[in-house]
């Protein structure tokens, strides 16, 4: 494999611009107030994958979906189904509660503890 010289050279100056940009700047400060923007988003019961797999929010394609934002559910409900070798396992609520945000999209691929769903 080949390394081009000039991508390099490009990617060394685009690096030092950005330490010039953020040399006066306090980082720890920017991390902090993006952490708390973060938490202020997710506030609420989270619902996470119990797996690793592919997260589905219908049963079937084309049907109606588990849950959508503003929807009361109720402990036990399933939010959606999170298949994994050729498996569908349904993703049961936690507890009681309206539909505050849905954090994936059908088909998406999720990792175990990823937040799916949260709750008011």
């Amino acid at each position: 494999m080949e390394i081009d010289k000039k991508i390099i050279k490009k990617l060394v100056e685009a690096l030092d611009e950005l330490k010039k940009s953020l040399k006066d700047k306090d980082l720890s400060q920017i991390e902090n107030s993006n952490v708390t923007k973060i938490e202020e988003e997710i506030s609420g019961t989270i619902i996470k994958s119990p797996i690793v797999g592919t997260a589905y929010l219908a049963p079937e394609p084309g049907a109606k979906k588990f849950v959508e934002v503003g929807k009361k559910i109720k402990k036990g409900d399933s939010v959606m189904i999170v298949e994994a070798m050729k498996t569908m396992n349904h993703v049961p609520s936690s507890s009681d509660g309206v539909v505050k945000k849905v954090c994936v999209e059908d088909g998406q691929p999720v990792e175990f503890g990823q937040n799916l769903v949260v709750l008011e």
